[in-house]
């Protein structure tokens, strides 16, 4: 049962005339109960003032909910625009219609976002700044307030959140929404999707563009095709109809590479798969991706909007210019990655037991190997040396003698609770990957000391000399307002 308890005078008149409260038949819910305050603002109602009115309404709903997703387009995808450089034409009004940068500049550096003024010269992120100046000679560059953007993306959540408890974020600046249990208080999705775009503009100052389905994977592509600033609806019995004209690439997992192989054999648009044979796809992709994106180009997505989700594994990666590996190189960047994967595994109290590396090579083909440790670790040294030897394993299988890499990152997942480290006693042979011996947990004692220096003086005030070494790139403030919770 949901129950309605409203401070608006409108509320308590309907109470007295003994009208049912207009929440009664919100959907079944069971556990977890909780009361979520939210605001709902609505304006020119009809005989009312011109002017906003807002309601506060305090609601108690339990939102673990059973039974089948609603068939209507109720799964909402919303995606602020252009974030990084709206906010920076948000912050300095001078910069609002122009074409801008964050990131980079004129003689080098990356290019971390575009605006779309500067979208429509061809400029994006992770362009050298010195292309994109080439390609955009008005183009403004600007160095990136890190310290709002998160605060900034916040005051969408809870926007969203003010609609719906239902809200699954899945990165800084795009969440999932199940409007299924608010369409009684607020109307249809499309009046929801209105109001959302209404009220971030007005109370935050962003664009916002949001995308209706009656499944994530719709709701998403519909968000992606309403950009920019726009809100795209697909009701039911219309999802074909929608879904055959659009480029394959708007299929989330679709990358350049698959995006190639499907064009090589003659499937440029999602119709095109959805008519293609599943046993061909799956022999052209391989079964578990082939599978996959057929049934989403039919539609099939069985995912529900989560709010209790946690990370299966942390990584972080390093694109680069094509080079030819050497054991410095790869020994600086290595460490660079492992250190930020590692300082997020002991920040929430994590660790894991898997780790994995992928090196991509030049033409975009990409190798991963992956080894199990006997415990899970979380010390930086321990990743560190473990990423190594799998990535030379990878460079090492290639059939040229030089290979050119792009790009080489890491991951740890199989991920545990590690508030503390067991001591072992010291038997051989000496095995400095298990974090319980004694070279295992020295380096897990001096990593906690290194964070707490860290916390205090800044992240620069202590590292390790191949890490602190590496210059250049996106800035690690950058990188982790894109990294998930833990």
């Amino acid at each position: 049962m949901v129950l309605l308890r409203t401070r608006s005078d409108q509320g308590a008149r309907a109470r007295a005339a003994g009208r049912p409260p207009a929440a009664r038949n919100l959907p079944r819910s069971r556990r977890h109960a909780r009361d979520t305050p939210f605001r709902a603002g609505r304006e020119g109602a009809p005989g009312g003032h011109g002017g906003r009115i807002r309601t506060t309404l305090a609601v108690e709903q339990l939102f673990e909910y059973d039974g089948a997703v609603s068939s209507g387009p109720t799964i909402l995808h919303a995606d602020l625009d252009a974030f990084y450089a709206s906010v920076e034409q948000l912050l300095d009004p001078s910069l609002r219609g122009r074409p801008i940068a964050v990131g980079g500049s004129a003689r080098g550096g990356v290019v971390l976002a575009a605006s779309y003024e500067a979208k429509a010269h061809g400029v994006s992120g992770g362009m050298p700044g010195w292309r994109a100046a080439r390609l955009c000679p008005g183009l403004t560059f600007v160095r990136g307030s890190f310290e709002r953007y998160q605060g900034l993306a916040d005051e969408v959540m809870a926007v969203l959140r003010d609609v719906t408890p239902l809200v699954q974020r899945i990165s800084i600046d795009e969440a999932f929404l199940d409007v299924s249990g608010a369409t009684h208080l607020f109307g249809p999705p499309e009046q929801i999707g209105r109001l959302l775009r209404r009220r971030v503009r007005e109370e935050v100052g962003l664009p916002i563009s949001v995308g209706a389905a009656s499944t994530k994977h719709l709701a998403k592509i519909a968000s992606q095709v309403a950009k920019p600033d726009g809100l795209v609806v697909v009701e039911p019995g219309t999802e074909r109809e929608f879904l055959d004209p659009l480029p394959v690439s708007l299929i989330w997992g679709v990358g350049p590479v698959t995006e190639q192989r499907l064009a090589d054999r003659g499937i440029h648009t999602i119709g095109d798969l959805a008519r293609s044979d599943r046993k061909a796809v799956e022999r052209l992709l391989g079964r578990a991706v082939g599978s996959t994106l057929h049934g989403l180009a039919h539609n099939e997505d069985p995912r529900r909007v989560s709010t209790h989700t946690r990370a299966g594994s942390v990584g972080a990666q390093s694109a680069m210019r094509r080079v030819v590996p050497t054991r410095e190189l790869v020994r600086e960047v290595l460490s660079h990655l492992a250190e930020r994967v590692a300082g997020r595994l002991r920040a929430k109290g994590r660790a894991g037991r898997t780790v994995t590396v992928r090196v991509r090579f030049a033409g975009m083909r990409a190798v991963t190997r992956a080894h199990t440790l006997a415990a899970p670790v979380s010390a930086t040294l321990t990743i560190t040396e473990v990423a190594e030897q799998l990535a030379w394993q990878a460079i090492g299988d290639q059939e040229e003698e030089r290979p050119e890499i792009t790009l080489l990152a890491v991951s740890v997942s199989k991920l545990t609770t590690q508030v503390a480290v067991q001591l072992e006693l010291e038997l051989p042979p000496p095995d400095p990957w298990r974090p319980g011996s004694p070279t295992g947990a020295a380096r897990w004692a001096l990593d906690r000391s290194m964070d707490a220096a860290r916390e205090r003086f800044g992240r620069s005030a202590v590292g390790y000399l191949p890490a602190t070494m590496r210059r250049g790139g996106v800035p690690d403030e950058f990188r982790e307002l894109a990294e998930h919770d833990l």
